[in-house]
């Protein structure tokens, strides 16, 4: 077997589990959704369901495909959904990627942007803390940091909103941008400085603190000594040897940790009323709004799942440890073909 065939077989082998994974998530997310307790008549005919007769509720029931067994509702929302059909929104009477599609993207900006801000700021971080290890520069932000990541967000929120935007009028509170400007950088950047300020603060120190543990661990191990005694200076240890070592831990770090960014992201939309899929999924799970809610747990899990294999593919490339185990598996497959 050559190398270009392992490479196939490993591709199609990461395609074939996310495959799986999207299948397995879809059910449990149907079957979950429906067993909840609410009514989804409510959602779609408001109030008017108080004043409907059963056989009313029966025939709207029969109408929005809600009257057969679960088992079958999920078979024809997934046959409908291979050809592109992810069912109609029962809150907005439209379909779900259509009430979807304008408000990825501002999720998109403000996720991807707190994402790239906080990985940036932890990493830069956690080299300053390490090279200035138990020093009055450290403790004071090992101090500092972990008394930001406990302050609750939603009371954070609430506070740079009265500041800012109540009291100093600097900085909108709300929104993702200002009526008919969603064309403007600027306007648009005005009102991702208040999300983004809650985002890096109860994010950063999580895992600047991780970083730095880790640089620290790596400071301490043998080689490092034979570096000193080498006249090699902490900074050029760091900077040349450490973090090359612990790259394959920081890309899986920031892998894993793409559902907590997410979720951040999903809160911070609640807390500005920013309009995201973030807020757009809590809404379709208080209203009981299926499809809706369906089509927005498998753009998250697309997300989770395609950063995961994406980083164990660059971990392959950059560890030499695992290129190694690579090589050695593929000598030993062509010694068993041969």
């Amino acid at each position: 077997m050559d190398r270009k065939t392992i490479i196939l077989k490993k591709f199609l082998t990461r395609i074939i589990g996310f495959i799986v994974a999207m299948f397995l998530l879809s059910i449990i997310v149907f079957y979950v959704a429906r067993l909840a307790p609410g009514d989804p008549l409510q959602s779609f005919y408001g109030d008017a369901v108080e004043s409907m007769t059963t056989q009313e509720l029966q025939a709207a029931r029969e109408r929005l495909g809600l009257d057969a067994p679960i088992y079958l509702q999920y078979v024809r929302w997934i046959t409908n959904a291979f050809h592109g059909d992810f069912g109609m929104s029962l809150k907005y009477r439209l379909p779900a990627m259509e009430v979807i599609s304008p408000l990825i993207g501002n999720t998109l900006i403000l996720g991807g942007i707190s994402y790239l801000v906080v990985f940036f700021f932890a990493i830069l971080l956690a080299i300053c803390c390490a090279l200035n290890e138990d020093t009055l520069f450290d403790r004071i932000i090992c101090k500092v940091g972990t008394a930001t990541y406990y302050i609750p967000t939603f009371w954070l929120g609430v506070v740079l909103v009265l500041i800012f935007s109540v009291n100093l009028k600097w900085l909108p509170s709300s929104g993702a941008y200002d009526f008919g400007k969603s064309g403007d950088v600027l306007n648009r950047f005005e009102h991702l400085i208040l999300p983004l300020i809650i985002m890096i603060l109860s994010h950063l120190w999580y895992y600047a603190y991780m970083f730095r543990n880790k640089l620290l661990d790596e400071l301490r191990k043998d080689y490092i000594l034979l570096a000193k005694t080498k006249g090699l200076k902490k900074v050029e240890i760091v900077y040349k040897h450490c973090l090359r070592n612990i790259a394959p831990t920081i890309i899986s770090i920031m892998a894993i940790s793409t559902p907590h960014i997410l979720g951040g992201t999903y809160i911070v939309e609640a807390v500005f009323n920013y309009p995201g899929i973030g807020a757009l999924s809590v809404e379709s799970a208080k209203y009981h709004d299926y499809n809706l809610l369906m089509l927005l747990v498998l753009i998250t899990g697309v997300l989770v799942i395609i950063s995961s294999i994406i980083a164990q593919s660059i971990n392959e490339v950059i560890d030499p440890r695992m290129k190694e185990l690579e090589a050695i598996s593929w000598q030993k497959k062509t010694k068993n073909s041969s």
